[in-house]
């Protein structure tokens, strides 16, 4: 592992001079390694097939320069390994953010920090789009849906219709706010790795990290009102939770994607059948249908 690496630092300024270890840290698709005070991402093995690089590098210094992300040193769309400056910080997990004070109060405040920041990024994540793509790449895959997916989706057009008859303001986000994207410094929460970032519905952030994290209600709600600085209007509590059950049914195709690639960092079918079930049982509740109409008041 440190001769690959030494041999890929070899090819990046940013990390001209640098001699010592390459320490392996977390990540799902990609390798991620500390070099003294730098970070090197290097892309997982597939992920060019539905990962925009450009896109990717582009944003990654829009959030730098929106000031909820560190410093890009090096950014290369071709080849996909980008530097950026070490955080000494706390890389979140769902135990974290349910444990450690503040913590849920710190992320709502660096996601309002990166929607109200005016940046422009240029991707525009547009949930159904993307279903239709992922199913797309699936069909040319060796690799099941889950059982009943398609009756699910079928059922989801009342939610497509829901937000297309009341559209909220796009804004710069984040759109993959895994736990491990967040790094607590303690007086304030940064964020990482914008693969997925593009132009969206704000409360799909709030609401995937809610999933992310397994928030109780409590947290939840502390969550929209240190967002909001208050009580959160019904409509926008409404897409946060509609949200919640919209991105298990996308992510439950990201991770047939992994399966499909073999991605070897976890068990793939299990996470793609959790994310399902999960989203189907949201999705029977009464108070699901309670927060879909109060999208349109």
């Amino acid at each position: 592992m440190q001769d690959d690496i030494r041999s890929i630092s070899a090819t990046i300024p940013a990390l001209a001079g640098h001699e010592g270890p390459a320490v392996r840290l977390g990540g799902l698709t990609n390798r991620v390694y500390r070099l003294g005070d730098l970070i090197l991402r290097v892309p997982g093995d597939g992920t060019a097939a539905y990962i925009n690089r450009a896109h990717e590098a582009d944003t990654a210094r829009l959030a730098a320069a929106a000031g909820v992300s560190p410093q890009v040193l090096h950014a290369d769309p071709a080849t996909g390994l980008m530097v950026t400056r070490h955080i000494a910080s706390v890389t979140m997990t769902p135990a974290g953010f349910r444990s450690i004070p503040g913590a849920v109060e710190r992320a709502a405040q660096a996601l309002r920090r990166l929607h109200g920041s005016g940046a422009t990024f240029p991707f525009r994540f547009e949930l159904f789009a993307m279903i239709d793509d992922y199913l797309a790449l699936l069909a040319t895959r060796a690799v099941a849906l889950p059982a009943g997916y398609h009756a699910v989706v079928a059922d989801a057009q009342a939610v497509r219709a829901a937000l297309a008859a009341a559209p909220a303001p796009l804004v710069p986000c984040h759109c993959d706010p895994l736990c491990e994207n967040f790094l607590d410094a303690g007086d304030r929460m940064w964020i990482v790795d914008w693969e997925y970032a593009g132009m969206n519905d704000p409360m799909w952030d709030l609401g995937d990290l809610s999933v992310e994290a397994g928030l109780s209600p409590d947290q939840d709600t502390a969550l929209l009102r240190a967002y909001f600085s208050g009580e959160p209007p019904a409509a926008e509590h409404g897409r946060m939770v509609i949200y919640k059950a919209m991105c298990d049914l996308l992510w439950t195709l990201w991770g047939l994607i992994q399966l499909s690639d073999g991605n070897p960092a976890d068990d793939f079918r299990a996470y793609a059948d959790g994310r399902f079930a999960r989203c189907k049982a949201l999705m029977a509740t009464s108070g699901f249908a309670r927060h879909l109409a109060a999208i349109n008041g």
